[in-house]
């Protein structure tokens, strides 16, 4: 039998994994481009169906319900079937989702829109690391995931400064219009280029029954992982999604001059912070294999000094507190991913994954905007945004916790991509 070794550095299979991590990364681009274009121009959506804040953060409830309850069935799929031609299906059919826009007449039909769109961006979120993984070992798949999460602060800030001057220019439906061409692109692009991997490890080949899911339940580095991250987005959903109204309505900027801010701030901090904290992670992951969790627990502590200056200090400050903020939430971005594949088997990589999009929304971006919203009703939306410094010190201290409890990383090469 061909050894792991000269498979894995046969030419076409490095090709091979090299082109699923460039076409997956921009199709994580068009993910998070799709699902920041409403706060991009939700003060317009707003106004047209004459909506509350609470009613605006619902529609990210709804997107989150049907989010979390479609993850169990895609990580079921996902660990038992072919993930290329779903992840195909789900990128063709968030493009779609986004054309149906532009019908949309009424808040219940843009409810609907919005789960549905959920449902699709749940399914690949599934499919797309699960099947890196399968491409890369556990000591490369840090650098890799933080790659594939690059797209994530890339992908926010051209939504929100694009979608914010398409809106500005020519109205908020073709901003949604806008965002559905290049899925299509790059949707067809996977199904012509990119080959599915073998599962790889130990156990890839173990059934996937019952009581191996709910050993995920007694694994404590991945709880540790998942519920840190869920803290995370709790916060970070709730800044991104209220951060456009938030510069409108106490800064005095227009709605396309909020996109402006919001997009360098994305770009440079996200995008800095999630490289800096991929090498920092990749680096300390030399010493000790708690670095992991370490790194995603220090951004999180971190960022409460420049959120709280943001939030209530002085005008003149909001912005290069915002910056630092980002810079800093965004430092666990790849590690946070990385830590959660490396805790469990091969064979449960993809429920893992759903079980990690579960938590992350059900305890934190599928209700913050909400509670945001509905404290912001009732005072203001500086105290509403307050509500994420409290869940960036949770995040810090579930971190620092669960780093006693992660697992030695593996160097060992794994096998070649399946034809």
């Amino acid at each position: 039998m061909e050894s792991p070794l000269k498979r894995s550095s046969d030419g076409a299979s490095i090709a091979g994994a090299t082109t699923a991590l460039v076409l997956l990364t921009a199709m994580n681009f068009v993910n998070y481009l799709d699902r920041y274009i409403l706060p991009a121009v939700q003060e317009q959506v707003k106004d047209e169906f004459r909506l509350t804040d609470d009613q605006i953060g619902s529609l990210t409830l709804w997107f989150f319900v049907a989010y979390v309850l479609s993850s169990p069935v895609t990580g079921w799929l996902g660990d038992r079937f072919p993930r290329k031609p779903m992840i195909v299906i789900a990128a063709l059919a968030i493009a779609a989702m986004n054309f149906f826009t532009a019908s949309v007449h009424s808040y219940m039909s843009l409810n609907l829109r919005h789960a549905a769109l959920g449902v699709m961006e749940a399914s690949f979120g599934i499919f797309a690391p699960a099947l890196l993984a399968d491409f890369f070992s556990e000591e490369q798949r840090n650098k890799v995931l933080t790659i594939f999460n690059m797209a994530l602060p890339f992908g926010a800030a051209c939504s929100y400064e694009g979608g914010a001057w398409v809106g500005e220019h020519y109205g908020w439906r073709m901003s949604f219009i806008m965002s559905a061409i290049p899925g299509v692109i790059i949707g067809l692009l996977i199904w012509m280029m990119m080959r599915e991997p073998a599962r790889t490890g130990l156990v890839a080949k173990a059934d996937v029954g019952k009581a191996t899911v709910l050993s995920l339940l007694k694994n404590k580095a991945y709880l540790s992982s998942i519920l840190g991250y869920a803290a995370v987005t709790f916060s970070l959903g709730g800044i991104s999604w209220w951060m456009p109204s938030f510069l409108h309505r106490e800064a005095g900027y227009s709605m396309q001059a909020a996109g402006g801010v919001m997009g360098p701030i994305i770009v440079i901090a996200g995008l800095g912070g999630t490289a800096l904290g991929g090498w920092l992670a990749q680096w300390w992951s030399k010493r000790t294999e708690k670095a992991l969790y370490y790194v995603p627990a220090l951004g999180s502590l971190l960022a409460v000094p420049p959120a709280l200056i943001c939030f209530f200090g002085p005008q003149h400050l909001l912005v290069p507190s915002l910056y630092a903020a980002v810079f800093l939430i965004f430092l666990g971005t790849g590690p946070v991913n990385a830590s959660t594949l490396n805790a469990v088997p091969s064979n449960l990589r993809a429920t893992a994954m759903a079980g990690q999009l579960f938590a992350i929304h059900v305890f934190g971006d599928a209700f913050s905007p909400k509670l945001i919203g509905m404290v912001s009703d009732h005072s203001n939306l500086r105290y509403g945004l307050g509500l994420t410094l409290l869940t960036f010190v949770i995040a810090g201290v579930i971190f620092f916790v669960g780093a006693r409890f992660a697992p030695k990383l593996e160097t060992s090469v794994e096998p070649a991509s399946a034809a």
